[in-house]
């Protein structure tokens, strides 16, 4: 597995591209605080369809090759990922729905679909490594944010490749369920393609009412985040 190392001179670099590591779970287990998990979602931007959160935790002595941010990933590396993850860890999936979001906002509805996912994990956590500046309110142990933690923790990474699969997994699906919308192409991202097929179809339950351009006012900025 690779590991960052500290240039030896500091300062005069610019910033370079972070490959996620063992550090952080390193810290917690010497702490006393073991097992880790990290826990990630993928989601939170499209105009369409859940937010799928997974909570991952490794074996230090069965770490994947490759793990890294999902978004820095091909689809066919996500998915060799996503298997050899599913068997070398423990791992569990949450969500929460379009209606969810609408009624709790998209930023409380992916925390708890986070905490729901570490909840969810077979083997009980003892800290928790989130992706981002929150700790999921409500977690059964100790949880730390860490922002930009897809590419620095490798329990986060591989909790975002296995939200990224499955939801996109879910959003193949739901393009058979409602073929009008292109869903299994643009995964309910906002392209002209999705907009074009809302403006002529309208809707559909899968969409997340309370987003741009779907909410009937919207004197706010929408909440709209590329994922």
């Amino acid at each position: 597995m690779k590991r960052r190392t500290p240039p030896d001179s500091p300062g005069l670099f610019p910033d370079l591209p972070l490959v996620p590591d063992f550090s952080l779970e390193s810290r917690a287990k010497r702490r006393g605080s073991w097992p880790v998990a990290g826990t990630d979602e993928a989601g939170r931007g499209p105009l369409a369809g859940p937010v799928v959160a997974a909570a991952v935790i490794l074996d230090p002595k069965r770490i994947p090759e490759g793990l890294n941010d999902s978004k820095k990933l091909s689809a066919s590396q996500r998915e060799a990922l996503y298997q050899v993850i599913l068997r070398e860890a423990t791992v569990s999936i949450a969500s929460s729905s379009p209606r969810r979001i609408d009624l709790i906002d998209i930023r409380k509805a992916s925390l708890d679909a986070m905490r729901r996912a570490v909840a969810g994990l077979d083997q009980e956590a003892r800290h928790v490594l989130a992706d981002g500046r929150d700790v999921p309110p409500g977690l059964i142990c100790a949880g730390e944010a860490v922002v930009k933690g897809d590419a620095r923790s490798v329990s986060i990474a591989a909790a975002s490749i296995v939200a990224k699969v499955m939801r996109d997994r879910m959003m193949v699906r739901a393009g058979l369920v409602y073929p009008d919308y292109g869903f299994e192409v643009h995964a309910g991202y906002g392209t002209d393609r999705h907009r074009s097929a809302i403006v002529t179809h309208g809707p559909c339950p899968l969409h997340r009412m309370s987003f741009r351009p779907l909410k009937a006012e919207a004197p706010e900025e929408a909440d709209i985040i590329q994922n």
